[in-house]
């Protein structure tokens, strides 16, 4: 092929540009063209809540045991110190949470927020309803095959403000 027969940058240029706006029309095709419409299929949010941060979610090695539980906190109450053998993801429904963790730091959740319980005997905490309203938790647990819900802890000693 001589010089004067072979494409030129222009000729590329020009290959190229109709390339891309030949790919770039793709992507105003519609996708429901080929989607499938539901029937008979309805969806309630019955809690929703933002973290604070990143939420690194880890599920235990093996089979894991997903369970989803509305938790209720009187006025009050506590959950008493205890632990869990895998990761929890929480949303605060309604009322404000207040917990105590095992190095006697206080993290208080608002409703409309959400948070991750960490997993092992390391991370000993308690939950608290120091408000006038209940606190209603939406829990999802990941825990590993057959593991209770959580363990009994011994109280951590935080001078007397646990």
């Amino acid at each position: 092929m001589s010089r004067e027969e072979r494409p030129g940058r222009e000729g590329r240029l020009g290959k190229a540009l109709v390339i891309a706006g030949c790919v770039a029309a793709l992507g105003f095709v519609p996708a429901a063209a080929v989607a499938t419409p539901g029937s008979g299929v309805s969806g309630t949010v019955v809690a929703e809540g933002t973290s604070a941060g990143k939420l690194k979610v880890k599920a235990p090695k093996g089979r894991t045991d997903v369970t989803f539980r509305t938790i209720t906190v009187e006025p009050g109450g506590s959950t008493g110190w205890h632990t869990h053998r895998g990761q929890l993801i929480a949303v605060v429904k309604s009322g404000t949470l207040t917990r105590t963790l095992d190095d006697c730091t206080v993290e208080v959740t608002p409703a409309g927020t959400s948070f991750i319980e960490p997993s092992g005997t390391g991370h000993r905490h308690i939950g608290r309803n120091l408000g006038t309203e209940p606190v209603v938790l939406w829990v999802t647990y990941l825990l590993p095959e057959g593991s209770p819900l959580s363990d009994d802890a011994d109280a951590v000693d935080c001078g007397g403000s646990e």
